[in-house]
């Protein structure tokens, strides 16, 4: 079986795949000073309660977290007897081009997102991911990586507005009944959702214009469904995608020296 391990800056995924499906997939906080063995005691009782038998044979991971790799690392040599292949490492073959400046370091989530969305939605792709940060990613003809977009997340900006304004008060993302809010917390909820919209379509509508073609639209991230609820420009929501992708990175990488 194969353990890939998708590390975000907020949370991380870890998903037990058995080679023709997902038998489950869990999420905790990322932290740097989580140690190898409280790792493989969570992760080991989250399977026996699922019911899921037998032996994780391989690892990957994708983390945005440098620090909490090395745990990992540790995580599967100790208890899987495995070298974990590491997106982003010059010996994982992501089986797509990375067309950006030289020297600039793509961010692993967005790289196997790329992989992710070309295997399930073809070419030129705008895949948005609703993250610590909101990525806009571009996806081209031949399924490369051809550069993208960041803003500041969904809760950074409502965590940011609730600190720098003392009067204004921490809130949930929701989508509001009504754009014009008539208190305090409906403003604030308005804004952020759609304003959020309103980048979300600005964006995509510009990346397009840029190409000179037609794109397709992907919605990904925990908020993704949310903010689908508001907008009809996403051609499809997939909140698996950076899973999926990890797994068909790892089947590619499967003959090498990683099994």
């Amino acid at each position: 079986m194969l353990l890939a391990i998708d590390v975000g800056n907020t949370n991380a995924v870890f998903a037990i795949h058995d080679g023709t499906r997902l038998l489950g997939q869990w999420r905790c906080v990322s932290d740097y000073r989580r140690t190898a063995d409280e790792y493989y005691v969570w992760l080991k009782q989250l399977m026996e309660y699922a019911g899921i038998a037998g032996a994780i044979r391989r690892v990957i991971i994708s983390s945005t977290v440098p620090r909490v790799v090395f745990n990992l690392r540790v995580l599967s040599d100790r208890y899987f007897n495995c070298r974990p292949m590491v997106v982003g490492k010059p010996d994982v073959d992501l089986g797509v081009p990375v067309r950006v400046d030289a020297d600039t370091r793509v961010g692993p989530d967005r790289l196997v997102n790329t992989v992710a969305g070309f295997n399930r939605f073809g070419p030129e792709l705008v895949i948005v991911d609703f993250g610590t940060a909101t990525t806009f990613d571009v996806v081209g003809h031949d399924g490369a990586y051809e550069g993208g977009i960041i803003a500041p997340g969904v809760n950074l900006s409502l965590e940011a507005l609730h600190q720098a304004a003392a009067a204004l008060p921490h809130i949930d993302v929701t989508k509001p009944d009504r754009v014009v809010g008539t208190n305090t917390v409906a403003c604030m909820q308005s804004g952020i959702y759609w304003g959020y919209i309103g980048l979300v379509e600005g964006l995509c509508r510009r990346i397009a214009a840029e190409r000179g073609r037609d794109m397709k639209f992907i919605g990904t991230g925990g908020l993704s469904p949310l903010f689908a609820q508001g907008s009809d420009i996403f051609d499809a929501i997939d909140t698996d995608l950076t899973i999926h992708g990890l797994v068909l990175i790892a089947s590619r990488n499967q003959e090498s020296t990683y099994v």
